[in-house]
């Protein structure tokens, strides 16, 4: 639908073109990197540089940027190929696809051709790449933080400032990030099914069974990794931005007060403008305030970062929208506003119910939700043997079509939310982290969202969940496999990862061409 607006009035009327939402999906793969001979997790050194090779040779143009020196990652019109927090935790971002029919293999063949460069560049390293969530036997302590933790400047912030213990997630603990565009109307409908149903999404994908070289008692571990690092936290608010909310959002005021107001304190603001929130220079407000509290005021004392200067922010609309990512639960709403507003205008957009969604509308907003529960996965030799092709083959895209078809069946997700309750889903969260698929609430659970999910996507396209449907079908998810090679082999944590590295090594996507999509063991089972 084309939005109308007049070219005179307020600055977002006369900025706004006519939006008409499209459907679009990306994603974010985080890869565990290990060492090809002795599974040890391992930071990359010529990766990059290979890396750039091989686009160059397919004729694809890539830039390369740095920090202290180092380069941190590719720009590419097909994805950016980065870091996640430290050089042992690669991170690729595709740049969307359009989503509807057909929408899951585009975003399958442009997964798997990032896929294959990678484990391709990897090779200068004597790497490759785990399917796990979380790297078993790689360590936490300050000696290692500080040689492969990527030197951004918003980590200081966090770690010094903040309290935060930013180095419990140094063990390269790895998601597979879903994003699925939403229309501005059904934008917290959507966050609130993605955050309460949440624990389905742990459960299937769960993969990080070890920590530290022993059993962790958990088959999603990673999932812990939030109060870990906020509990000791300077900010209370901080901590209370990860955990389940006591009732689900009414709309986009709501959950912009629960994430920006008081009890909260805002992160450092930028200097300049920019959609980098981790490397771009920062200040500090005095006196800590809410980001409400700042945006009221016409301008507030302030201190940077990098230097420890004085500095004087005056609040403009940037800051808010730069400062959506201040939150840690199990999905996120993102958003770009394309016709900026002014900070005046959303203000008073922020007072009334729904004046946030005309605004956004008016601004071409284009949100979409971050799915932030799935632990990592690729197809691999023990998958494929124990599953068969199908499900090695959609292993990568299956979390994006899991949230695609949910958020496309959004009505009756939003009765399932109302048949739990808000309060009986998050309670599944813990057992969903712990025990996965062996509890028996939370396998009902998943069988309810898949089969959402399933009537929520166009019939050509369900062949993408066939991975989630082997889990449910066995009752044995990821976790399950990688605790079994790590338990049945012998030895210490060193020899165990060997056994690891043989059954869990992510394959390369040339090995899975040729399967028929079609083919599938879970009638089987």
């Amino acid at each position: 639908m084309k939005a109308k607006t007049p070219h005179t009035g307020s600055s977002s009327e006369r900025m706004a073109a006519s939006f008409v939402y499209r459907p679009r999906l990306g994603l974010e793969m985080e890869m565990v990197v290990a060492d090809a001979g002795s599974g040890a997790s391992l930071p990359v050194r010529d990766y990059f540089d290979a890396l750039a090779e091989a686009k160059r040779r397919r004729g694809v143009a890539c830039e390369p940027y740095y920090l202290g020196g180092r380069c941190v990652g590719l720009s590419t019109p097909p994805a950016d190929c980065g870091l996640d927090n430290g050089f042992n935790l690669l991170e690729t971002a595709l740049a969307p696809v359009e989503g509807g029919p057909g929408g899951l293999q585009r975003l399958a063949d442009a997964a798997h051709a990032e896929l294959a460069d990678t484990l391709d560049a990897l090779r200068a390293d004597g790497a490759c790449v785990l399917s796990a969530s979380q790297h078993p036997t790689c360590g936490r302590d300050a000696e290692w933080y500080g040689r492969v933790c990527v030197p951004r400047p918003i980590y200081r912030e966090l770690r010094e400032y903040r309290g935060w213990h930013h180095w419990e997630g140094i063990d390269a603990k790895a998601q597979n990030g879903a994003n699925t565009s939403v229309p501005v109307r059904d934008a917290i409908r959507a966050l609130n099914v993605a955050v309460a149903l949440a624990p389905a999404g742990i459960a299937l994908f769960a993969n990080s069974p070890i920590e530290s070289g022993r059993a962790a008692g958990y088959k999603e571990n990673r999932m812990r990794l939030w109060p870990r690092v906020f509990a000791p936290a300077r900010f209370p608010g901080d901590l209370r931005l990860c955990r389940y909310p006591a009732r689900p959002f009414r709309d986009l005021a709501d959950f912009f007060h629960w994430m920006f107001g008081p009890g909260t304190v805002t992160r450092g603001l930028p200097l300049e403008p920019s959609d980098d929130y981790k490397s771009v220079p920062t200040a500090l407000p005095e006196g800590d305030p809410c980001l409400l509290d700042f945006l009221r005021a016409e301008r507030w004392p302030a201190r940077r970062m990098d230097t420890g200067r004085p500095e004087e922010l005056v609040p403009h609309a940037g800051h808010f929208e730069y400062s959506q990512i201040g939150q840690f639960l199990d999905a996120r709403l993102r958003y770009k506003l394309h016709a900026p507003p002014s900070l005046d205008e959303i203000m008073r957009a922020w007072e009334r119910d729904g004046g946030l969604e005309e605004l956004f509308e008016r601004c071409g907003a284009d949100p979409y939700i971050e799915a932030r529960g799935p632990g990592a996965a690729f197809a691999d030799a023990d998958l494929l043997e124990e599953a068969g092709d199908e499900a090695a083959r959609s292993v990568l895209v299956a979390p994006s079509a899991l949230q695609a078809g949910l958020l496309a069946n959004l009505d009756e997700a939003c009765r399932l939310l109302r048949d739990y309750t808000w309060e009986g889903l998050g309670a599944l969260r813990e057992p969903a982290m712990r025990l996965g698929l062996a509890h028996e609430g939370v396998r009902t659970l998943c069988a309810e969202v898949l089969a959402l999910a399933r009537d929520g996507l166009d019939a050509a396209d369900r062949h993408w969940l066939a991975y989630p449907e082997f889990m449910l079908a066995t009752g044995r998810s990821a976790a399950d496999r990688l605790l079994d090679t790590w338990n049945a082999a012998a030895g210490a944590p060193e020899a165990r990862m060997r056994a690891v590295l043989a059954r869990h090594a992510a394959l390369h996507p040339d090995a899975l061409r040729g399967a028929d999509p079609r083919k599938s063991r879970v009638s089987e089972t």
